[in-house]
Formats: C-alpha cells, sequence, structure tokens
C-alpha cells in the first residue's frame, strides 16, 4: 500500500508544479515577452530569428522570472513526471520489450528535457550564437516528441485496459 501512496504523492507534486507552470510563470513570461511564448512551450522548435526575438522582447523581469522559479520548477517537473509516467506504464504493460522500450522513452524524455533546461539557461544567459540556439530547439522538439510519445502509450494503456474490463462484463 505504501507505493501506492508514493506513486499518487509524486502524481499531486507534478500536478502541481505543471499547474504553477501553466497558471503562473509561463503565461507571465510569455506577457512579459509581449506574447511570444517561451521556448518550453514551443514544441516544434525555433529558428535563431525566433529565439532571439523573444529574447529582445522578454525583458528584465521576464528573465528574472525565467532564470528564478521558472527554472526552480522545470528542475523538478521532469523528474516527477517521468516517475509518474513509468509507473502507469508498469501497471498498464506486461514486463517484456515493450515496457523496456517505453520506460527508455520515457528517461530519454525525461534527459532532454533537462538538455533542453540546460541549453535555454545559455541562451537566457545571453549566448545566443546559431549554433546554441540550434542545440536549444533540437532538445525542446526532441524533448515534445519523446514526451508524447510516452504519454501517448500510457493513453492507449488506460483505454486497452478500459476496454478489456468493459468487455469483460
Amino acid at each position: 500500500m505504501q507505493g501506492r501512496q508514493i506513486y499518487w504523492g509524486v502524481f499531486a507534486a507534478a500536478l502541481g508544479v505543471y499547474a504553477v507552470m501553466i497558471a503562473w510563470t509561463l503565461p507571465s513570461i510569455t506577457q512579459y515577452a509581449d506574447g511570444l511564448p517561451p521556448f518550453d512551450l514551443r514544441p516544434m522548435g525555433y529558428s535563431a530569428e525566433e529565439a532571439r526575438a523573444f529574447l529582445s522582447a522578454l525583458g528584465a523581469e521576464g528573465r528574472a522570472l525565467y532564470t528564478g522559479p521558472q527554472r526552480l520548477l522545470d528542475m523538478a517537473y521532469p523528474a516527477l513526471l517521468g516517475f509518474v509516467l513509468i509507473g502507469a506504464l508498469r501497471h498498464l504493460y506486461a514486463r517484456g520489450w515493450l515496457l523496456t522500450v517505453l520506460v527508455f522513452v520515457v528517461l530519454a524524455a525525461m534527459g532532454s528535457d533537462y538538455l533542453e533546461n540546460m541549453r535555454v539557461a545559455l541562451l537566457l544567459s545571453g549566448d545566443t550564437s546559431d549554433l546554441t540556439i540550434a542545440s536549444a530547439s533540437r532538445s525542446t522538439v526532441m524533448k515534445s516528441v519523446l514526451t508524447s510519445v510516452a504519454m501517448f502509450a500510457v493513453l492507449a494503456g488506460l483505454v486497452r485496459s478500459g476496454w478489456r474490463g468493459w468487455t469483460s462484463k
């Protein structure tokens, strides 16, 4: 029973961190940047021109929010989300190659998110070279794709589980 309590506690923490980012930090950063979305909210990536336009519009207050509270929240979120996704996958899929692949996808998504965070920190500190921007953008895209695959796998597992439960009645 304690394992379930830990899982749901981490689930609540992940949801709480996500809610703070969605309700406060990310919309505020967007507002400080004259409506341009933060790097984290650009799943298709961004060009050097788009990155520089965002950084130029961001201003000191927006930069402080991005490098302060948002960065702290984004240090916790990937690990929390990874724990939640892996726990769900372990519950929904039998041990075997598919589960192993899906856990690897989650771990790669977490790694991509942390890599994105490090590269965005470089952008926010003033390194706006084409190489740094392209690397940060690739990390954002990779994080987005891998996280989407993992979430789709959880959703598919939930649908399959629900279907089996419904058809067995």
